[in-house]
């Protein structure tokens, strides 16, 4: 898709475009995300192609300031415009249970990159984030194989992506059996035999905020030796903070997600590596099942068509100087860039 294709869905996005001037006989389909960011683009290119190859209507609609009561706008204006199936990346599951309730009561609900297994979405779509932590915290033991103190850096911790990933990563670090059900306090103290978990910082989305967190995290501790960014915007300000405290080198860097700046810096030899989502597929994937479910009869069809976990894996992969060449020369052929 070009620039301006991509750009005539942001407009739909943002409402100017009618849901009512496409032909009335293709779904009309929405595609929710929980803030603005390059992850974000690459899926609003997914949904695009699934637009083309399953002759659907759809709109990306991103909360510009990240924000759970965006959301809700963002959902009840959707309802109010007729949109029959929606895919949201929840903002604070544990507290929006009875509003996608009510979303799932008058359209066809299902959850992408972040679940909220409480509500009555139909399925999940994307990554066990628990094990994608895990993975996650693989990168860091080779990165920082003698161990060593080590900084995250994510969104909040209100969000079940954000939970799971950041758990994943100290159960690694930890040597812990695997529990996607336990969770660490955020002001807890976490000690293994070679790995500390200094500290978690919450940004807010904020990336200012982000990177004047670790900023601050370097100049406290001297021996820090690894900082890790769970967020597709963080590992970059990483880098930043890292760079301007004159530690390149010294101080290990592991990131999640594809932001350009993350690959660059891998490819550099700046960041360690990378686990990377497909949130291309994730805008395409969520977008036929939303399209095949409303298709069906009834309740117990729609059933029938999903996995009996709810769950539609789409595999993480570990991205390191090894493979990012390749990874990123693919992700510029999806989305068009050269």
């Amino acid at each position: 898709m070009n620039r301006s294709m991509l750009s005539a869905l942001f407009v739909a996005s943002l409402g100017c475009t009618s849901l009512a001037q496409e032909a009335p006989k293709k779904p009309r389909l929405a595609f929710v995300t929980n803030c603005v960011a390059e992850f974000w683009t690459v899926a609003a290119f997914g949904v695009e192609a699934a637009q083309k190859e399953f002759a659907l209507q759809a709109v990306v609609r991103m909360p510009a300031n990240g924000t759970a009561e965006e959301q809700k706008r963002i959902l009840e204006d959707l309802l109010a415009k007729g949109v029959q199936g929606i895919a949201l990346s929840p903002k604070d599951p544990e507290n929006m249970t009875a509003l996608l309730d009510k979303v799932a009561s008058r359209a066809v609900l299902i959850t992408h990159d972040s679940d909220a297994p409480k509500s009555k979405r139909l399925c999940y779509v994307g990554m066990d984030n628990y094990d994608a932590g895990r993975a996650c915290g693989a990168l860091v033991k080779q990165a920082l194989p003698n161990g060593g103190p080590v900084v995250i850096v994510v969104g909040n911790l209100d969000q079940d992506n954000a939970r799971r990933r950041r758990q994943g990563v100290i159960d690694e670090l930890l040597d812990r059996p695997r529990d996607p059900t336990r969770f660490d306090k955020q002001d807890a103290v976490l000690k293994g035999g070679k790995y500390e978990i200094r500290a978690t910082f919450t940004d807010q989305f904020d990336r200012q905020k982000a990177k004047a967190a670790a900023q601050d995290a370097l100049a406290r501790w001297q021996d820090v030796a690894g900082m890790v960014g769970l967020f597709e915007y963080e590992p970059p300000l990483l880098l930043e903070a890292v760079k301007s405290a004159d530690k390149l080198g010294k101080v290990a860097i592991v990131g999640f997600d594809e932001n350009e700046a993350t690959l660059q810096g891998i490819v550099d030899g700046h960041i360690h590596g990378t686990l990377v989502q497909n949130p291309y597929e994730y805008g395409r994937k969520s977008m036929e099942l939303l399209a095949r479910l409303l298709q069906a009869p009834d309740a117990a069809a729609q059933k029938a068509m999903l996995p009996k976990d709810g769950f539609i894996d789409i595999p993480a992969r570990s991205i390191t100087k090894d493979n990012v060449r390749a990874f990123w020369d693919d992700l510029k052929q999806k989305t068009g860039k050269k």
